[in-house]
């Protein structure tokens, strides 16, 4: 646990619970919320590594390919076992198929608006979704938005946790200082929330959500992922979430204003943008 939450007081004279997790860089759902500390054995933290590994590379296995491909690949594994590690680390196959994200049975889930809209221009779309980053002892839950026609990072987030507060913290940030058209999402709990969706439609923007079994529907966030994993993530392994932000953060402004993009004709997200995140 993040030992700063320990610095959050509820009866400060001057600053709300809010204020103090900003100036701390900590989600509010992280000072509300006491979870227990989920504990690994050994060979449980061997195949949440494994599968997180594989599962980057091949994003549209299921549990049965995962499972058969651990088994010819690495070590013996049942397909219980793959099952097990894809609930711990909140995925999906992205292959269309029955096992994809599933919203909350009362949120309602809007329709998908981009397929035969051309993205001509930044701050046209906006996009969404959460992964997961393994730390040594366990794993913490990151946020991106991202401007689809720039691949511009807008702005991201920690969480030990996968309730929506953490995503809306995020999403309201991004909207202070930026607006768009159409924003786009999975249809995981977090995003068909009351909460999140009711700031997307104070700020007029529509809402558009993946339909089921359609991978591509975010694909430019897909390949955020990829690239932040192989890229930053897997360089070292993370003691702790203070370690693996620090690093995410510095891996962000490279990735917006320095790495070249070969979608974007060697130029960065920042030069197609027009801003610089520091």
């Amino acid at each position: 646990m993040d030992e700063r939450r320990g610095w959050i007081e509820s009866s400060h004279p001057l600053l709300s619970v809010r204020q103090q997790c900003e100036i701390l860089d900590l989600s509010r759902s992280s000072v509300y919320y006491a979870p227990q500390r989920k504990v690994f054995s050994g060979e449980q933290l061997t195949l949440l590594r494994l599968v997180d590994e594989i599962y980057t590379k091949y994003p549209f296995f299921g549990t049965r390919q995962m499972s058969d491909y651990i088994a010819l690949h690495n070590q013996p594994c049942k397909r219980h076992e793959t099952r097990w590690a894809y609930e711990h680390l909140a995925l999906r196959s992205l292959a269309p198929g029955p096992h994809t994200s599933k919203p909350h049975p009362e949120h309602k889930v809007y329709p998908y608006l981009l397929d035969d809209v051309e993205i001509v221009r930044p701050c046209q779309v906006f996009s969404t979704d959460i992964t997961y980053i393994r730390l040594k002892h366990g794993f913490v839950y990151l946020i991106a938005i991202i401007d689809w026609y720039s691949r511009f990072v807008l702005d991201w987030q920690l969480s030990i946790t996968m309730e929506a507060d953490f995503c809306v913290e995020t999403l309201e940030r991004v909207l202070a200082h930026s607006c768009c058209e159409i924003f786009n999402t999975d249809q995981g709990s977090q995003f068909t929330s009351k909460d999140f969706t009711d700031v997307l439609k104070k700020h007029h923007i529509d809402i558009s959500m993946d339909g089921k079994g359609r991978w591509a529907d975010n694909i430019f966030v897909e390949r955020l992922w990829r690239s932040t994993k192989y890229e930053c993530v897997y360089l070292q392994e993370w003691e702790n979430v203070v370690s693996v932000r620090d690093a995410i953060r510095e891996y962000y402004r490279f990735y917006n204003n320095e790495r070249p993009h070969q979608s974007l004709n060697g130029r960065t997200p920042s030069e197609i943008h027009g801003k610089i995140l520091h």
